[in-house]
């Protein structure tokens, strides 16, 4: 569906609107990356403006000197290779689909470059089972060093007291769910760091606003619900360890793009959404989240046959 012209906010509005969702992609980066957001987001748009035109010095100079920060001090964790090595092969297929289909939308693209990078590294640690062990071994430690600390932090608060036991064993379960899940969450947080990296092109390379459209626009191929679905039956099935860990990161993947799809779609409906609806919103998911994450959830998956948007869009066409 093309915008309308005539109904298009103006430039600034956009930019306005812009900034906000970049900077809540990078929120969502700082709260869930195990990669360093710098990394995610700084190399791939260090690629895009080596390898798409450019039209400003400063963009080169702003990737040179993300190239030096990236590539200077080593750590011998063996992390610092794997954090590197992925967020090159994730900007290096953004930037070969962009320069392939330049016209796209970002979301074709950013979901393309993840699941493409995704499968590029999973058939590399085929070959290299005993690299994989390692790495998966290494995050796990790196993450549940993370929870000691945020356990450590919050007895520091509490004066010295010993947190409770219930809130411990909460902080350190999903740590060990993080840990089994990582695969998904690191693709989840790299397609928001392509989207602040494309932003960033488009504005510091190209001096343009119009890289992230509206959330109530989102959408992604409708054959990507396989992914969900054998995700689901690799779990029902439960055909051993290995096959029921790669289902729960398919459907945690895929879950979260269909709730996503489907709060755009209730978005759209809605023809945005207020500051107290804002604020409903956000009480209700403090107090009722599960419900509403399976029902945007539900939703979204819905939509990938009902196409809602498109029919709310013709009935209002038709009452004109």
């Amino acid at each position: 569906m093309t915008e309308d012209p005539a109904t298009r906010p103006p430039a600034t509005q956009r930019d306005r609107g812009e900034w906000k969702r970049a900077f809540a992609l990078f929120l969502l980066l700082l709260a869930f990356s195990s990669v360093s957001p710098m990394i995610l987001v700084g190399l791939p748009f260090a690629l895009l403006v080596l390898l798409l035109p450019i039209r400003r010095f400063g963009a080169l100079a702003l990737a040179a000197l993300v190239l030096m920060l990236a590539f200077g001090a080593r750590d011998p964790s063996g992390l610092w290779y794997a954090e590197r090595g992925w967020a090159v092969l994730l900007g290096g297929w953004f930037a070969g689909l962009t320069l392939r289909w330049p016209a796209s939308r970002f979301t074709a693209r950013g979901l393309g470059a993840a699941v493409g990078a995704s499968v590029t590294a999973g058939v590399w640690f085929a070959v290299r089972p005993t690299a994989w062990a390692v790495l998966d071994w290494r995050i796990g430690e790196r993450i549940r060093q993370g929870s000691s600390a945020a356990m450590q932090t919050m007895q520091l608060v509490r004066g010295g007291e010993p947190v409770p036991q219930n809130l411990a064993d909460a902080v350190y379960t999903t740590a060990e769910s993080q840990a089994l899940l990582f695969p998904a969450l690191v693709a989840l947080t790299s397609f928001a760091a392509l989207g602040v990296a494309w932003w960033m092109y488009v504005r510091v390379a190209l001096g343009r606003v119009g890289a992230l459209g509206p959330l109530k626009d989102f959408r992604f191929n409708d054959h990507l619900v396989w992914l969900f679905v054998a995700g689901l039956l690799t779990l029902l099935l439960g055909a051993g360890e290995l096959w029921t860990r790669a289902g729960s990161n398919a459907v945690l993947f895929m879950g979260a793009l269909y709730t996503l799809r489907g709060a755009a779609v209730l978005l759209f409906v809605n023809g945005g959404i207020s500051a107290l609806g804002i604020a409903v919103v956000t009480l209700g998911m403090l107090f009722l989240a599960p419900a509403l994450i399976v029902g945007a959830l539900v939703i979204g998956l819905g939509d990938t046959w009902l196409d809602i948007r498109a029919r709310a869009a013709r009935a209002a066409e038709a009452d004109r």
